[in-house]
Order: C-alpha cells, then sequence, then structure tokens
C-alpha cells in the first residue's frame, strides 16, 4: 500500500519550512545534534576518537527511513532504532554517551521549531510590507464602510487594508519577542539532574555546564531552561502554537471580508491565464485563495485546542503521553501556518479593486452615510440628539425600502429630511452639508501613514522578509 500523504507538506507548504519537518530532515538534525555532542565531549576530554566522528559524518546524510521504522518495530522505541541505524551506518558506538532520549528529540524539535519561527516571521514582514504598499496605493480611495456587512459610513480601501494589517503588526512583534525569550532544554538527563554527564566527566560540574553551552551554540538558541525534568514545559509550545492562530487571525480576518468584496464585485483576489472556477459553472471566478486562507486559519485554532490538552499535565519529571500530541501539531501547525502566508502573500501581490463599481455602490449609498454627519448639524441648531436620530431613522428606512421594493430609481432621502421641519434645517443647508462633507473619511489618510510607519520599523530591523517572492500554489 503506498504512503498516505501529508496534505499540508504536499499541497501546501513550501519548500523550506518541508525541509525542516520532513523524517529525512529531522533525521540529518537529530545526527548532526548528535556529532555536535561527541565533538564537544571530545575536546572536553572524553576519549572519543576523530576517526569515529569523521566515520559519523562521512554518513550523516545516508537516510533510510524504511530502515530505520524496521529496527522501530523490533525495539518499539524511535530513538533506539535510529542509535542503531547511525551506529552500524558509521560503523562505531560512540554517540549518545550519558543522554536520554529527551536529550536528543526536545532539543531537535526545538531547533526545528526555531528555524521554522525564523521563516514564519520573514513572510509576515513580507506580508505587512505588502499590506503597506496597497495600503498606500489605495490611500485615498473612498468607499462605502461596512458594519454588520450594512452600510455604514465612508472611509477609504487603504484604511480597511490597514486595520487588518495593524492586528499583523501586533501578532509580529509578539513573535519577535516570543523568539528573542525562547529557550531550549539543553542536555539534562534522564530526569534534568545531568547526573550521567557529570559522571562521565569525573562529577566536575564546570565542564557539564561547558558542554551545555557548547551544544546550545550549536542550536543557535542563546537561552536555555535550567530546572526542567525529562521534558521541558509544554505550555511553551502552547505559547508557540497561540503566537501562530495571532498571526494568521489578521490575514484570515481580511480574507473573509475580501470575500465578501468580491460577491459584491468590488474587487478581484485575482484569475490567472487557464484559471477554472467551477467544473460546472464556466463563469465562475471563485475567491478559493481566500477561502483558502480561512480554512487554514480554522486548521490553526484546532492546533491550539490540541496542544492545549497537554498543558499543565505533566507527571512528575515527564511521561510520554504528550508524544502523539506533538508529533501531529508542531509540523502541522508549522506546516498549515505556512501554507496560510504563501497564499496570503500571493493574494496579496495578484488582487485588485474595480474602481467603477466601487464609485457605483458609494453613490447609491452616500446619502445614508451622511447620516451622523447631518444629524450633527441639527443637534447644533438646538434640536434634541435623540429626536433628530429618530427624525433620520424614520426617512432613512422609508428610502431603503422604497429603493428595495422598486417604488423609487433614485436615494431622495436628502429631499425628504429637507422638507422635515423637526430637523430645523432647509434643503438648502442640508445640500451644502452633503456637498462639504460628501466622502469624508475622518482620519482615515493618516491612520493609514501611521500604518505604513509601524511596517516601515519592522521592515527595516528584518529586511530579509521584505523582498520574498512565494512558490507557486496550487
Amino acid at each position: 500500500m503506498s504512503a498516505i500523504p501529508n496534505v499540508l507538506a504536499g499541497r501546501y507548504a513550501s519548500d523550506s519550512m518541508k525541509a525542516i519537518w520532513s523524517a529525512e530532515g529531522r533525521i540529518v538534525l537529530e545526527r548532526e545534534f548528535w556529532i555536535a555532542v561527541m565533538k564537544a565531549q571530545k575536546d572536553l576530554g572524553l576519549d572519543i576518537p576523530q576517526e569515529a566522528i569523521d566515520a559519523y559524518e562521512r554518513v550523516k546524510g545516508q537516510v533510510d527511513v524504511e530502515s530505520i521504522n524496521a529496527r522501530e518495530r523490533v525495539t518499539r522505541h524511535d530513538v533506539k532504532a535510529r542509535i542503531e541505524e547511525f551506529c552500524d551506518l558509521a560503523g562505531h558506538e560512540h554517540i549518545h554517551k550519558g543522554m536520554t532520549s529527551r536529550d536528543l528529540t526536545e532539543n531537535v524539535e526545538q531547533l526545528q521549531i526555531w528555524r521554522s519561527m525564523h521563516i514564519i516571521r520573514d513572510k509576515a514582514v513580507a506580508v505587512l510590507d505588502r499590506m503597506a504598499k496597497c495600503a498606500n496605493g489605495w490611500r485615498d480611495m473612498v468607499f462605502a464602510a461596512r458594519t454588520h456587512n450594512v452600510a455604514a459610513q465612508a472611509t477609504t480601501m487603504g484604511k480597511r487594508v490597514a486595520m487588518f494589517g495593524e492586528e499583523i503588526v501586533h501578532w509580529a512583534w509578539a513573535w519577535v519577542s516570543m523568539m528573542e525569550r525562547y529557550r531550549v532544554r539543553g542536555l539534562k538527563g534522564a530526569v534534568g539532574t545531568q547526573l550521567d554527564q557529570l559522571s562521565l566527566f569525573g562529577k566536575n560540574p564546570d565542564t557539564v555546564r561547558e558542554l551545555e553551552e557548547r551544544i546550545c551554540a550549536h542550536l543557535g538558541i542563546a537561552s536555555k531552561w535550567m530546572n526542567v525534568g525529562q521534558v521541558y514545559p509544554r505550555s511553551l509550545d502552547f505559547e508557540i502554537i497561540s503566537g501562530l492562530v495571532g498571526l494568521a487571525s489578521g490575514p484570515s480576518s481580511f480574507c473573509k471580508t475580501w470575500r465578501l468584496m468580491v460577491g459584491h464585485e468590488l474587487c478581484t483576489e485575482g484569475f490567472a491565464k487557464g484559471q477554472t472556477g467551477s467544473s460546472a459553472m464556466p463563469h465562475k471566478m471563485n475567491p478559493r485563495s481566500c477561502e483558502r486562507v480561512n480554512g487554514f486559519h480554522a486548521i490553526l485554532k484546532g492546533h491550539l485546542t490540541m496542544i492545549g490538552g497537554i498543558i499543565g499535565d505533566q507527571w512528575n519529571e515527564g511521561d510520554v503521553s504528550c508524544s502523539v500530541v506533538r508529533r501531529c501539531v508542531l509540523p502541522d501547525a508549522f506546516l498549515a501556518a505556512d501554507g496560510l502566508f504563501e497564499t496570503f502573500i500571493t493574494v496579496l501581490d495578484q488582487m485588485g479593486m474595480y474602481e467603477p463599481v466601487v464609485r457605483t455602490e458609494l453613490n447609491r449609498y452616500l446619502p445614508f452615510l451622511m447620516t451622523t454627519t447631518i444629524m450633527m448639524a441639527a443637534v447644533k441648531r438646538g434640536v434634541g440628539r435623540e429626536t433628530a436620530h429618530e427624525v433620520i431613522k424614520e426617512h432613512a428606512v422609508a428610502v431603503s425600502n422604497d429603493l428595495r421594493n422598486g417604488l423609487i430609481s433614485t436615494n431622495d432621502l436628502l429631499d425628504r429630511l429637507g422638507a422635515d421641519g423637526r430637523l430645523k434645517l432647509t434643503r438648502e443647508e442640508i445640500q451644502e452639508i452633503y456637498d462639504a462633507n460628501a466622502g469624508d473619511t475622518g482620519m482615515a489618510a493618516q491612520q493609514v501613514d501611521a500604518f505604513a510607519a509601524m511596517v516601515q520599523e519592522l521592515a527595516t530591523r528584518f529586511p530579509e522578509g521584505v523582498g520574498y517572492v512565494p512558490g507557486a500554489i496550487l
């Protein structure tokens, strides 16, 4: 029977993220870790022949997953199987001295997480750089904002982009903070006391500390836990997955809104030459990529629920009840987040606005969008605020119903308000208010500028993400 594919890896994630989490990639990372431990142990006085280290180096890339799996079916222990495989390939038995399985697996998993965090950080910056450009380009494009999906007041398209973008800025900085605080387990031994390394090095704690520092340097993670048992706290995994959910929230909200806008024919997410929207309906140009982003966010929230089940659940110094959950959550959450960003960047690169449709919608709704401004003018004339609200509501609802029922073809709200003496405003005065304030979008333009400045701060600090180009998505 053929292997069942990982859909997230095979269909959506980038090559760089797949390389980190592939079975072959993980085994190579583990072997590099073992070699790093051997080299450090040798340098610190342990009797390990250089030819043995060289032999392990020569064969570290010879990965036969099926052979390892066959060994595991006998040992019922994944690390023992990988130890045997690597030693047989090298012809020596010098790896894993003074180590427990978690010294290997926990540190390598954290290395995978650490490298994945860099990829996600840079893609978040790539997203924000593009969103800032879009926001600037549409800074002054007036259109009808919606609350409860109903026309509300005028805003600009740039402001709408910035609205969702600022949430991503918040979580990008939170992500950076998590990276700055991220701590690796280190070489702690069977129950966290480093007993076996102490035994190897004549009970010299300074040597053991130096060994651990060298291993942390190999991993590239500066901070380490000091008082773990067999496992590091799973609340750290929860924080990382929570961060992925947070980072993906802005893109997901944006894409849901974009889908609604596509339905009103205000915009497009792009439609490539040769693309098909529906196998049944030839005219369809569906926002499938935006829908995919929403689906990825749902997957991430599901992983957050799963990882939440293993935090605060540690037995004594550790157990393996968390193992199956982490084997699923850690790779798949990063693969899903990576696929989300690959898709979302593609949307940002290809999307566009249909400005004539935007103007048509705006003109249809503009008298409604001006009602709060007219209400404020009536209040300044001495009309009670609630009275003004009720009068305007009465006429606005009537006009809206008449338009929907085909009783009128144009919006005559201004005429009806001007004829109602309760507002203490003449028709001419209402027209002057309308002409002076039509398309007024408040502080929208300045808010877009503020968003662009926020993005620039991130882009200056992490320029690697600015020029990122995603792979072709399916």
